[in-house]
């Protein structure tokens, strides 16, 4: 899933940008979409959806004759962002959250922004805004997986109906290593080489007997701990294909991917290849 964020002052067109962004962006695929909504309850306490939640329901879903909407707690942007690529979106445009380290089109003159990648007025003239090189922006942005996505992705393929089995690997940080805390790890990549390694990978596994479908992501920059780093999801006739597939798999990631990482912990931070070496 790509994500692309619109940001600005107040009234300088945001919601009309990403509105139009979401009616082109639908013909390339799936949307979704965040909004900050400030101090705004979208669920007040006088309505039954609020009373459940005030009663200390963790998550409510309210269904109409036209819409499911889902009520949570623990409101972060991380994970909006990762219920919409659960879905197994193409897209998803957030209007707001200029603090983010999301990519970003500036509305206005807005300033200490990270990863800026259009600056355009306040309240911008679409039909001259919406151009091919805003949307070829757009799709050049990396791709955000979940897991539930990588799932979803390998159940639309057509030869899924020979499946038996789906299995999948899931690398975490790691806490605890004896005596040593881990607070978080780095990861850099050296692209387009690694891209290339995790297809090859990705299709001789395709070639075993048995092996249906491969999907491999790995993730870069900052993950800490007890979160995930890599995903891996293999469709095969039969389980007894599957184990030895996975496992070989996230060994040929580690010892062929140029992946870097570096290790930060309570006493020091290294990169973990110059102490192999």
């Amino acid at each position: 899933m790509k994500v692309i964020s619109v940001v600005g002052y107040k009234k300088s067109g945001k919601t009309a940008l990403v509105s139009a962004l979401v009616q082109k962006l639908s013909g390339f695929g799936s949307v979704g979409t965040v909004k900050h909504m400030g101090e705004f309850r979208y669920n007040p306490e006088d309505t039954d959806t609020g009373r459940h939640f005030d009663a200390g329901a963790d998550t409510v879903i309210g269904l109409t004759d036209t819409e499911m909407v889902s009520f949570s707690g623990d409101p972060d942007l991380e994970r909006a962002l990762d219920a919409l690529c659960d879905r197994g979106l193409d897209f998803a445009v957030v209007e707001g959250f200029k603090d983010s380290k999301l990519p970003k089109i500036v509305l206005g003159d807005l300033e200490g922004l990270s990863n800026v990648l259009m600056r355009l007025p306040e309240n911008p003239d679409l039909h001259e805004t919406l151009s091919a090189s805003i949307f070829g922006l757009i799709l050049a942005q990396p791709d955000r997986y979940t897991l539930d996505d990588l799932i979803k992705r390998i159940r639309q393929e057509p030869q899924i109906r020979n499946a038996g089995a789906i299995g999948t690997f899931t690398g975490i940080v790691r806490e605890l290593d004896g005596d040593t805390k881990t607070d978080r790890l780095e990861f850099e990549k050296y692209e387009p080489e690694a891209s290339k390694v995790l297809e090859k990978i990705r299709e001789d596994l395709k070639k075993k007997e048995g092996i249906l479908e491969v999907l491999i992501h790995h993730k870069t920059g900052v993950i800490e701990a007890g979160e995930d780093i890599v995903y891996i999801v293999i469709a095969s006739a039969h389980r007894t294909e599957l184990f030895p597939a996975l496992s070989e798999a996230i060994e040929r990631v580690k010892a062929d991917a140029p992946i870097w990482k570096k290790e930060i912990t309570e006493k020091e931070e290294f990169w973990v290849h110059d102490r192999e070496h």
